[in-house]
């Protein structure tokens, strides 16, 4: 007879190993999701970090928030306040929550430009990850899997994540926020809501209101279908999560308002170093007025042809844009995410007209109100703003790739009855119908593409009214529709773009949007000469806004002292304090443009009292002025 005890002593060990074994494969599905869901999601994953990561060390960076972020890097006041330059006289005109990682990227493995892409790579990853997760606690893995996919290989998505802008950070921590609500919706509980307002708080500090914008959508669910009978019980809820997300939100703001001003950087964007004037004023209301630029004065007037030009070749960023219903519809805007909005179009009304019969807490139902409310309040907003850059786009895919998840978990596995056939297969072609439009009016699209893409769109409408449905039909519908997204997301990738760019766009468009990039060695050449005249502890030079500084700070590290910071318009530094530095020997050169003649006294008492030289400069025309006792040797 075995010894009692005997058994347990060798099969607990032997259960542990399986144990640690089963959390080491993390290919292997949860209990909960079929063998198949996660290894799909991590094929999905990699094809995502793929095509984000492709050619990211030679990658077009956005030099204003790069220069700013190894800025950062090289100090913690600087990190801290989220100072634009390295002697921290003006901080950037935005929250800094974004650059935050980009910085300590860069304070970890060192200034290279694929160090400032890799946090961006990173977050859009994660995102994808996460939608799957979101998407499947209320609509299942199948619908999880196909939003995960429409996400990855949108091409405003992929732009987005090849670059250094604050937005794919803004997506990922609104995408956790949903996860954390539709967790609530199906638990109740309390401690998850009040998890998706720390997310939402967090997400303020990398994009400022724009994250509020979704907090009516994940109010709605929650106050629709949370597991509490009372009415008044959800509405506590929403309202503590509400509170949360005020504290998060305003605490780094409140915290530096309380730092005495000469003890931190002049907060940019604002003419009377508020913070609170920068996020409410400058990055809100003015933007949908259209005031933005003069809330701390009149810009320096050289900047209005600077982006009149810029915008024109590339059409990255559309300024005095006309409001307008139908703005995200065609264009540029729509070929960078618009793909599948009729399909997530009819997947919101399917859901809705199909299920009106349903208990309030039906998960499918709170999903579309969840995701089509996100959907429709940053539409809304980007429809009526004055100014719209096309990578803010980005923050609507996580809602079409939603919403045509939880259409596909709606049609179910089973066999399709003739009139879901008829209108998948009608969905299907207006997908491509509309795809077809879009690649109308874009610059560069083949032409072959197209016809392809109608052509396997008709076969895949015809397979879908004769015999495919259940997974074999979902499989058929989303391969057709992901296809011109799909194709245009490789271009983009092939050709090295960015979050300035567009699919399709011509060559002309492209090398404008990456002309930073292209002049990274000239700037660092003239940098070197100007550092041989320059003691390590002064200033390069001085620049009119902080447009003509970001660059030679972006791939130096050296201090270029930024007058009037991104517009020209702040009141930092103050003339006392430029002819102090010019004085004690700290900044013996400027670089001025030439024309527009600018108003301000700082850039006229150097005119005046300093010794102009040759021009500086290729977008518009620039003069060196050489201030002070020792004349530094001008770089061209």
């Amino acid at each position: 007879m075995v010894a009692a005890g005997a058994p347990e002593t060798v099969a607990v060990p032997v259960r542990d190993a399986f144990r640690w074994r089963g959390r080491l494969t993390v290919w292997r599905s949860p209990a909960d999701q079929p063998a198949w869901a996660r290894p799909a999601l991590l094929a999905i994953a990699a094809l995502a970090a793929i095509s984000y990561a492709w050619g990211m060390a030679g990658a077009s960076v956005e030099p204003f928030y790069g220069a700013a972020a190894r800025s950062m890097a090289g100090s913690w006041h600087d990190f801290i306040f989220g100072a634009f330059d390295p002697a921290g006289t003006v901080t950037v005109d935005k929250l800094p929550g974004a650059l935050w990682l980009q910085a300590l990227s860069l304070r970890v493995f060192g200034f290279h430009i694929w160090a400032l892409i890799l946090p961006q790579v990173i977050e859009g990853v994660l995102t994808v990850l996460v939608l799957y997760r979101a998407v499947r606690r209320l609509a299942g893995p199948v619908a999880g899997l196909a939003a995960a996919t429409v996400l990855a290989v949108t091409p405003i998505t992929v732009l987005l994540s090849r670059g250094n802008v604050s937005d794919s950070l803004l997506i990922l921590l609104l995408v956790l926020a949903a996860d954390a609500t539709s967790a609530a919706l199906r638990t109740g509980s309390l401690r998850t809501l009040l998890a998706a307002g720390v997310w939402v708080g967090l997400a303020f500090q990398a994009k400022m209101i724009q994250a509020w914008l979704v907090l009516p959508a994940l109010a709605a669910a929650y106050l629709l279908a949370a597991p509490a009978q009372r009415l008044r019980i959800r509405a506590g809820h929403v309202a503590l999560a509400g509170l949360v997300t005020a504290v998060v939100s305003l605490s780094w703001m409140t915290a530096v308002s309380l730092v005495p001003s000469q003890d931190r950087p002049y907060v940019d964007g604002s003419g009377n170093d508020s913070v609170y004037t920068q996020v409410f004023d400058y990055n809100g209301l003015g933007r949908l007025t259209g005031n933005w630029a003069s809330v701390a004065g009149p810009p320096a007037p050289f900047l209005h042809t600077l982006v009149e030009n810029t915008s024109q070749v590339t059409g990255a960023e559309i300024v005095h844009l006309t409001p307008s219903w139908h703005r995200l519809l065609s264009g540029p805007l729509a070929a960078d995410g618009g793909w599948l909005l009729p399909a997530a179009a009819a997947s919101a009304l399917g859901v809705l007209i199909t299920r009106r019969h349903e208990g309030r807490r039906d998960p499918l139902r709170a999903a579309v109100i969840l995701w089509g409310g996100w959907w429709l309040i940053l539409a809304v907003f980007f429809s009526t703003g004055d100014t719209l850059n096309s990578y803010y786009l980005a923050a609507l895919t996580p809602a079409v790739a939603a919403l045509c998840g939880t259409g596909l978990a709606a049609s179910g596995p089973r066999p399709w009855p003739a009139r879901l056939r008829l209108t998948i297969a009608a969905t299907v072609l207006g997908c491509a119908g509309y795809g077809a439009y879009l690649m109308s009016g874009t610059m560069a699209a083949p032409v072959v593409l197209t016809v392809v893409a109608l052509i396997v769109a008709a076969a895949a409408a015809a397979l879908l009214l004769l015999r495919a449905s259940g997974r074999a039909g979902h499989l058929t519908a989303l391969a057709a529709l992901l296809l011109l997204p799909a194709a245009a997301s490789v271009s983009c990738v092939i050709r090295g773009l960015g979050p300035f760019d567009h699919p399709f766009e011509s060559a002309a468009a492209a090398r404008a949007a990456q002309s930073v990039a292209a002049t990274a060695p000239r700037l660092t050449q003239a940098a070197r000469r100007l550092e041989l005249n320059t003691p390590p502890g002064d200033a390069l030079f001085g620049a009119d806004t902080s447009g003509l500084a970001e660059g030679y700070i972006l791939y130096t590290g050296r201090e270029v002292l930024p007058i009037g910071g991104y517009l020209g318009n702040v009141p930092a530094p103050t003339l006392a304090t430029l002819r102090a530095d010019i004085n004690r020997g700290y900044l013996r050169l400027f670089v001025l443009p030439v024309s527009p003649p600018s108003q301000d006294p700082r850039v006229r008492w150097i005119e005046s009292h300093c010794a102009g030289q040759q021009p500086f400069g290729q977008l518009v025309q620039y003069e060196d002025y050489v201030c002070g006792r020792e004349a530094a040797t001008a770089a061209g």
